[in-house]
C-alpha cells in the first residue's frame, strides 16, 4: 500500500519524536548513574576527615604526655653542710663494703695524738670503728668503758656489713682550705686556745639497707651517714663527729675510749633492734648533728 504524502510526513515526525524521547531517557539514566561516584566521593571526604580528627587529638595530647616522662623522679643527693669533703670528687680512698668485714691501714703524714699517745697510723674499719694498734671487726660492740688495752673511738660501732651496701672514705690534709675550715671550728668550739690545725684527717661512711648498687647509688633505703675528722696542731688534738641519717639494726656504740679507760665518753648506746636514730639533730657544740672532744690537752 502506498502512503499518501501527508501521511508520510506524519510518519517521520513520529519517529523523530520517539528518537527524542529515546535520547532523553539515556541521557537521565547517564546522568543518574554518573551522581553516584559524586555521592562515594562524599563519603570519602567524610572518611578521610577522622584521620585529621585523630590527628589533631594527638597533637594536643603530646604537650601534656611528654613533660610527664622527662620529668626526673628522683634529686641528688648531698651530704649535710656540716660534712667535711669525702668521696671521690674530694681525692679520698675508697673501700666497698659488701659483707666481708673489711679495714683499711692508714699511714699518717704527721703523727695524731690521743691521750698522750702518739700514733703513726690508724685502722679504719668497715664496723664504724677507728683504732690504732690493730684492726678490730667485731661487730657487736661492748659497752663504753671497757677498761681495756685499745684507744679507739666509735663514731657507729655497729654491725654495718650486714645492713647492706655501703662505702667508707678516708684522705689526711697537711693544707689547703680543709686546714682552714678546721681552724675555724675549733676556735668557734673551743675559743680560748687560739688554735691553729696543721693535719686533719677525715673518714666517712655510708651504708644503704639493700643490696642493689642502683639503689643505694639512688639512695632510696633507709641509710647510714656519719664521718669522724681527727684534728690536731701545736700539741692539740681533737675530733669531730658529725651525723646525717642514721638507723640502728644491730646493738650500737657512739663514743669513745681509751687503754684502762682512763678517758671516756659515750654519746649513745643500744642493745635493740631496728630504730630511727637522732643523732643528726644532737649536739655538744650547738650545732646539730656535730659532736666535738679535746683530745689531747697541748702536749706532745
Amino acid at each position: 500500500m502506498r502512503l499518501s504524502p501527508v501521511s508520510q510526513v506524519l510518519l517521520v515526525l513520529l519517529s523523530v519524536v520517539a528518537l527524542t524521547r529515546a535520547q532523553t531517557a539515556t541521557q537521565t539514566s547517564a546522568d543518574t548513574t554518573t551522581a553516584e561516584p559524586a555521592t562515594t566521593q562524599t563519603s570519602a571526604d567524610t572518611t578521610t576527615a577522622e584521620p585529621a580528627t585523630t590527628q589533631a587529638i594527638g597533637t594536643t595530647v603530646e604537650p601534656t604526655t611528654t613533660p610527664l616522662t622527662t620529668t626526673p623522679t628522683t634529686t641528688a643527693w648531698t651530704a649535710p653542710a656540716i660534712f667535711y669533703p669525702f668521696g671521690l670528687a674530694a681525692g679520698d680512698g675508697e673501700q666497698l663494703e659488701t659483707g666481708y668485714e673489711t679495714f683499711v691501714n692508714f699511714t699518717f703524714s704527721t703523727p695524731f695524738t690521743y691521750f698522750g699517745r702518739k700514733y703513726n697510723y690508724i685502722y679504719v674499719n668497715n664496723n664504724g670503728l677507728l683504732t690504732f694498734n690493730q684492726p678490730v671487726q667485731e661487730a657487736d660492740p661492748i659497752i663504753i668503758p671497757i677498761h681495756g688495752a685499745e684507744d679507739f673511738i666509735a663514731p657507729f660501732w655497729t654491725d654495718l656489713d650486714d645492713i647492706g651496701l655501703g662505702k667508707y672514705w678516708y684522705q689526711q690534709y697537711t693544707s689547703g682550705s680543709v686546714l682552714t675550715r678546721a681552724t675555724q671550728d675549733i676556735n668557734q668550739y673551743f675559743p680560748h686556745i687560739g688554735f691553729t690545725a696543721s693535719s686533719v684527717f677525715v673518714a666517712t661512711w655510708d651504708y644503704a639497707n639493700t643490696g642493689d648498687i642502683n639503689v643505694f647509688n639512688l639512695r632510696s633505703a633507709p641509710t647510714i651517714t656519719f664521718q669522724a675528722v681527727l684534728i690536731s696542731g701545736g700539741g692539740f688534738s681533737f675530733i669531730l663527729m658529725n651525723y646525717g641519717d642514721c638507723v640502728s639494726y644491730f646493738p650500737l656504740e657512739v663514743g669513745y675510749d681509751t687503754i684502762n679507760s682512763t678517758d671516756y665518753h659515750v654519746i649513745h648506746y643500744e642493745n635493740a633492734g631496728f630504730s630511727i636514730l637522732n643523732l643528726k639533730n644532737t649536739t655538744n657544740v650547738d650545732v646539730p648533728g656535730r659532736w666535738a672532744f679535746l683530745v689531747n690537752n697541748g702536749t706532745d
